[in-house]
C-alpha cells in the first residue's frame, strides 16, 4: 500500500509532466502503410500507478506515435451483483465511469484524440476523473463534441451509457484473457515488458522513455523487415 505522501508526489509529478488542458497532442505522421506495433496499457482510470505510467508512455508517443497501434485494457473485477456496471472497479463506481469514459472515446476518435482526452483527464487529478464535469471540459479541450457525439452517447451523462458498459465488461474480460493484473502493466507486440506497481519491475529492457522507444522501433523493423 503506497503512502498519501507517496500517493501526493505522484500525481505532483503527473501533473507537472501532464498537458495543459486545451493542448491537444499531434502524434508524428505516419510516412507509410508499414504494419504498426500493439501497445496496450493495462490501467485503472483512477489509480496513480496508471497516471505516471501514461506520463511516461506520453513522451513516448510524441517520439515514435507513428509506429504504434495503442489501447488501454482496464483491470476490473466482473461481478453480476454490481447493479450499475457489472464489475468491480478497485477505485469505486467513479473509476467505472472513468473507464467509460476513456473507452468511448477510444472507440469513435483516433489516438491523437482520444490520448489527449485522457491525459487531460490525468491532469485534472485522480479524484476528477469519471465525473460528468471532467467528461466534459476534457472533450472539450480534445475538440470532441461530447454532447451530441457518438462518444459521449456512448458514455452517457454519467458515464453509464449501455454501449460504454459494455465496452467496460469486454474489456476487463480481455485484461483478465492477457493475464494483466497490475495496474500499469504495459504490454508491446504481445509481450509484457514492464509493470507498474508502486514501483517498476519486470522491465528487463528498462522503464524510461527511452527505453520503450527503443523496444518500439525495434519491434517495428522486426514486423516490416523484408525476408
Amino acid at each position: 500500500m503506497l503512502s498519501s505522501l507517496y500517493l501526493l508526489g505522484l500525481i505532483s509529478i503527473t501533473m507537472a509532466l501532464a498537458p495543459p488542458l486545451a493542448v491537444q497532442h499531434q502524434f508524428p505522421t505516419a510516412i507509410s502503410d508499414n504494419m504498426k506495433v500493439p501497445v496496450v496499457l493495462g490501467v485503472m482510470s483512477r489509480c496513480p500507478d496508471a497516471i505516471l505510467c501514461e506520463s511516461v508512455f506520453n513522451r513516448v508517443l510524441q517520439r515514435v506515435g507513428e509506429k504504434v497501434e495503442l489501447s488501454l485494457s482496464f483491470i476490473a473485477k466482473p461481478n453480476a451483483s454490481e447493479p450499475f456496471y457489472g464489475v468491480t472497479c478497485k477505485h469505486g463506481q467513479a473509476e467505472c465511469a472513468g473507464n467509460v469514459q476513456e473507452l468511448c472515446v477510444a472507440k469513435y476518435h483516433p489516438t491523437s484524440t482520444w490520448w489527449s482526452f485522457v491525459q487531460c483527464e490525468n491532469f485534472q487529478g485522480s479524484d476528477n476523473i469519471g465525473t460528468p464535469e471532467t467528461a466534459l471540459n476534457c472533450a472539450n479541450a480534445a475538440g470532441i463534441d461530447w454532447e451530441n457525439g457518438k462518444a459521449g452517447q456512448c458514455a452517457g451523462k454519467d458515464g453509464r451509457g449501455t454501449e460504454g458498459i459494455q465496452l467496460l465488461q469486454q474489456s476487463a474480460r480481455d485484461s483478465i484473457t492477457a493475464e494483466i493484473q497490475k495496474s500499469c502493466t504495459i504490454i508491446i507486440n504481445g509481450r509484457q515488458v514492464c509493470i507498474r506497481d508502486g514501483t517498476w519491475y519486470n522491465c528487463e529492457g528498462g522503464h524510461s522513455p527511452a527505453d520503450f522507444i527503443r523496444q518500439i522501433n525495434e519491434e517495428y523493423d522486426r514486423l516490416n523487415s523484408v525476408d
